[in-house]
């Protein structure tokens, strides 16, 4: 490995911002990123503080461990980034009479959040289900929504939202969601986001 990592006091162009943010906005260590592309936790280290210099080689694996496209890396890391309104990015997480839009970059691992569009009675299925996630928040901006959790002895708890109204909850926990009689708009925040093969998880038609 050391044959491939150049160290200089003050590198020629300044990568580090744009490689620490991508790392964080994957919910990736240090030392995961290190071994996936071939280079020492140290020597990552220092690239992230803009304190060594990559051969063409590294910088090639170290993107590829990050998903990043190798040209990328030599632009001004951006501010953020902006989903305009009319572009929300479908998602097809299943369910029926629902359509899900996703307001997060597809690379961001720290949270999730995504736009339901709900017509009247649509929403998850009625098989329950759960997510591997830690906190998961609603928010319905418009309509109402109906949620259930089931629990293993034959009990329900149910939580009724309206316009404007919030909650908070464990994703974990087997749930559904269903619109009210004029549908609903609802905003879901999930922390982590999913991991890409969650998707297998969640319930709704499928073929």
């Amino acid at each position: 490995m050391a044959g491939s990592e150049v160290t200089a006091e003050v590198p020629d162009v300044r990568i580090g911002a744009r490689l620490r943010s991508a790392r964080l906005a994957q919910r990736r260590t240090m030392a995961e990123v290190a071994a996936a592309s071939g280079l020492t936790k140290g020597f990552l280290s220092r690239l992230e503080r803009d304190q060594a210099n990559a051969s063409v080689a590294a910088l090639v694996r170290l993107c590829a461990a990050l998903d990043l496209p190798v040209g990328s890396l030599f632009e001004p890391a951006p501010a953020g980034e902006v989903v305009l309104a009319g572009e929300y990015p479908p998602i097809a997480f299943g369910g029926h009479g629902l359509r899900e839009f996703l307001l997060t970059p597809r690379g961001e691992r720290r949270l999730a959040a995504i736009v339901s569009e709900a017509g009247p009675g649509g929403g998850s299925g009625d098989e329950p289900y759960g997510l591997p996630a830690d906190v998961e928040f609603v928010l319905v901006l418009a309509g109402a929504v109906h949620l259930r959790f089931p629990a293993p002895d034959g009990s329900e708890a149910a939580v009724d939202l309206a316009e404007g109204d919030a909650f908070t909850f464990p994703p974990s926990a087997p749930h559904t969601f269903t619109a009210g009689p004029d549908g609903a708009r609802v905003l879901w925040v999930i922390s982590p986001a999913l991991p890409d093969e969650a998707a297998r998880l969640l319930p709704g038609d499928r073929d």
